[in-house]
């Protein structure tokens, strides 16, 4: 996995290591404590997957500049505040295969990690009048938080069609990958048929990827974990109805129906196995796979305007990547 994000990274490798520069002195803080727990993330960041977007992005359509590095670091701020806040509400004590923030230093500190996260995005894009990728930033907050409190309303009642399911994972997750690419554009200067076209490939890109996830809650389930250190049925644990389980529902007979409603609604560990099962028979992994590789392939299809080169070859090998990921 490492070496194929490394090929993707060729034609950006000096930004994103002026990037992580950047964003080191970012977050630093007076504070000893937030200083310890940002040396602790750091250590073990993740992929970077958004501002690797954000900026072969930018280098496919202009030229980096200033207002890219600090997008990505926007970008990028916003993730880990809603990393961090997201473990506290799923209860979540692992974090890629480590201790989450909330494991080690509890709820109250990471929350305000969290917070500490998402006012440095803010002020970082208000003390440079980025008013245009401020709006996209703060209308990206509010759709994450309404697409979490979606899943929960509508997991209390079992009550989650394959569209419902879509607005959920627009909102919670491809709603930052699409601000990723579509600031990614703003930030040198790209034309508003550009930036159009980028926030949509962002679009099918952060759905295909949440898709995927989901997938990794019924994959692997001879370990006690998959390969992103998260217990295999966690969601169905916390009734989160995912793409596999929608389709199986609607396909199943009122028999199994009637099985997996009850199973989820009054859910018990030992239920688990045979929940799966009946997934794998009706299909429903092979459905939401062929799903993820349609919105894949759409994205695929909006860089297929563009002129060849190496920041549209990373995003090509990356779109691939995001589905093929074993982690």
């Amino acid at each position: 996995m490492k070496i194929i994000l490394d090929k993707i990274k060729i034609p950006i490798q000096e930004e994103i290591r002026t990037f992580e520069k950047e964003f080191l002195l970012l977050i630093k803080s007076n504070v000893s404590l937030i200083n310890k727990i940002n040396h602790y993330i750091n250590s073990r960041k993740g992929k970077l997957i958004r501002p690797i977007f954000v900026f072969l992005i930018a280098k496919m359509l202009g030229t980096i500049q200033k207002k890219t590095y600090h997008t990505a670091c926007l970008i990028e701020l916003i993730h880990t505040a809603t990393l961090v806040h997201d473990d506290v509400i799923d209860n979540s004590h692992l974090r890629r295969g480590d201790f989450s923030i909330n494991a080690i230093w509890k709820n109250k500190i990471a929350v305000l990690m969290g917070d500490y996260f998402l006012s440095k995005s803010l002020l970082l894009a208000t003390n440079n009048n980025y008013s245009d990728i401020l709006k996209i930033i703060c209308k990206t907050v509010k759709d994450m938080s309404e697409g979490e409190l979606l899943q929960i309303e509508k997991s209390k009642d079992l009550n989650i069609t394959e569209q419902n399911y879509h607005k959920i994972i627009y909102q919670k997750t491809a709603s930052l990958m699409a601000s990723s690419c579509e600031c990614g554009a703003i930030s040198v200067n790209a034309s508003k048929e550009n930036v159009s076209k980028m926030r949509k490939f962002g679009v099918f890109m952060g759905i295909a990827f949440q898709i995927k996830d989901d997938l990794f809650d019924y994959e692997y389930n001879n370990h006690q974990k998959n390969m992103i250190g998260k217990p295999i049925g966690i969601d169905l644990k916390e009734k989160k109805i995912t793409l596999p389980l929608i389709y199986t529902i609607q396909k199943a007979s009122k028999e199994d129906q009637k099985f997996l409603l009850n199973s989820i609604k009054n859910y018990e560990e030992k239920n688990k196995k045979q929940i799966i099962d009946l997934i794998k028979k009706y299909k429903g992994l092979e459905y939401a796979r062929k799903k993820m590789i349609k919105f894949r392939n759409n994205a695929l299809d909006i860089l297929s305007s563009y002129p060849e080169g190496s920041a549209k070859e990373s995003l090509k090998t990356m779109a691939s990547f995001i589905i093929e990921r074993s982690q």
